[in-house]
């Protein structure tokens, strides 16, 4: 059966069908939740986001427009962003400060465990020094950018203008070539 005869039969209340899905497309949901990095915040949390985007699209896929795998892509990746973006408050000022760490693409070559640790402290070293030197917006702009985001993809991200994304990045090259002049 495909996912999308699954996912109608899930709408018609087969809950055997629906957990097919969710237990198929819960790698797509990790790989998407591992993109992003909350500050004080857990993977799980986004993990658990992720979930409800599945869910989601499992509950209002459309036959007949994209795939399944396409709709669902979708509906985790825009909960993933949108559970960060909503944790805007002061309550959630950590989780404000969201950092995605990598396009999951190609084969990630296998480190020590020693490797691992050196690079996550030498990040997050790194991390802390422009973050006193550059404003909110320019660090979480600098370092999306550095991670592989476009404007496009970095001013939706935010929910700011791609203008103001564009001179936010170009304020932090100029403070950052000072830094490391």
């Amino acid at each position: 059966m495909t996912d999308e005869e699954n996912a109608l039969k899930a709408q018609n209340g087969d809950k055997a069908s629906q957990e097919v899905l969710l237990n198929k497309y819960s790698a797509l949901v990790k790989a998407i939740a591992a993109r992003f990095f909350l500050c004080g915040g857990e993977s799980e949390d986004l993990e658990q986001e992720g979930m409800v985007g599945l869910y989601h699209a499992v509950s209002t896929f459309g036959a007949g427009s994209a795939s399944f795998a396409t709709y669902a892509y979708a509906c985790v990746r825009n909960a993933v962003i949108d559970a960060v973006k909503k944790a805007g408050g002061a309550k959630y000022a950590a989780l404000n400060n969201f950092v995605p760490i990598v396009e999951i693409g190609g084969e990630i070559s296998p480190a020590s465990p020693e490797d691992e640790l050196i690079k996550r402290e030498n990040r997050r070293e790194f991390l802390q020094k422009i973050s006193k030197r550059l404003s909110s917006l320019e660090f979480k702009a600098t370092v999306m950018y550095v991670d592989g985001m476009g404007v496009a993809e970095i001013s939706s991200a935010l929910g700011k203008s791609q203008k103001s994304v564009s001179n936010a990045l170009a304020r932090a090259k100029q403070k950052l070539v000072k830094l490391y002049s």
